[in-house]
């Protein structure tokens, strides 16, 4: 609880830095964008109505969903990178551990800001890719696993938003086992951080649930589709023939 209480204590200032700034960056939503350059219409009122990668590859293109993942993407990126610009200069073990939770925590606002974009009436995307970054850059070895899980699930299903969801539902799980790992001194040179304590743990579980929890409400409508098997698959042109 003493961890817990010193990280509010001593980094708010740079928690609500992180938190607005991620937020503002990734309310920019580039398939609204592209879509818009493109084809002179509003994503949101094509396909499943979804602002997100997709969406726009099944009903714009390759090249415009390409752009999308890389902006997508790129937010996230960017938003994490600004508590690890604000604290360069902390060095201890405990200062490091509260490092991750603020580019935890901009990571949160990064998502959110991909699914309620301020700049467009709160209408934006599932936040898959933009989670996708947010992974790499908080521990790359979960994001290693889950593209492990999302490529095996993917060949067996050809549906996204089921490899999405499993890997949004064994997000938080992942992210606990490599900390727990890393409190083991099981692969030192690995670790993001060189020490991690239990309290440490839990909160990078909660922190990563919440993200879960948050995909995974957000394909509300594809758990729905899945449910009664007409949720669409993605599949070669020539299988579509």
């Amino acid at each position: 609880m003493e961890f817990i209480t010193k990280f509010f204590t001593e980094c708010w200032i740079y928690l609500l830095i992180s938190s607005i700034a991620a937020y503002l960056i990734s309310s920019v939503n580039t398939s609204i964008i592209v879509t818009a350059v493109v084809k002179h219409e509003d994503i949101r009122k094509m396909g499943s109505g979804n602002a997100g990668f997709t969406n726009v590859l099944r009903c714009v293109g390759k090249v415009p969903a390409i752009i999308t993942f890389v902006g997508d993407f790129l937010k996230g990126v960017i938003s994490v990178l600004i508590p690890i610009l604000l604290t360069i200069s902390w060095s201890t073990p405990e200062q490091l551990m509260h490092r991750q939770l603020l580019m935890y925590i901009a990571g949160i606002f990064a998502v959110v800001g991909h699914m309620f974009p301020i700049y467009y009436r709160f209408k934006g995307g599932k936040g898959v890719v933009t989670t996708a970054s947010v992974i790499i850059m908080t521990d790359w070895r979960v994001l290693i696993l889950e593209l492990i899980v999302f490529a095996i699930f993917f060949v067996i299903t050809k549906t996204i938003s089921k490899c999405s969801l499993l890997c949004a539902g064994l997000y938080p799980f992942l992210t606990a086992l490599t900390r727990y790992l890393d409190s083991l001194k099981k692969f030192p040179t690995l670790a993001p951080v060189p020490e991690t304590t239990p309290e440490f743990i839990l909160c990078c579980f909660v922190l990563t649930f919440l993200i879960g929890i948050a995909i995974i409400i957000m394909h509300r409508e594809n758990i729905k589709r899945i449910l009664n098997g007409t949720e669409q698959k993605i599949t070669s042109k020539k299988s579509d023939k």
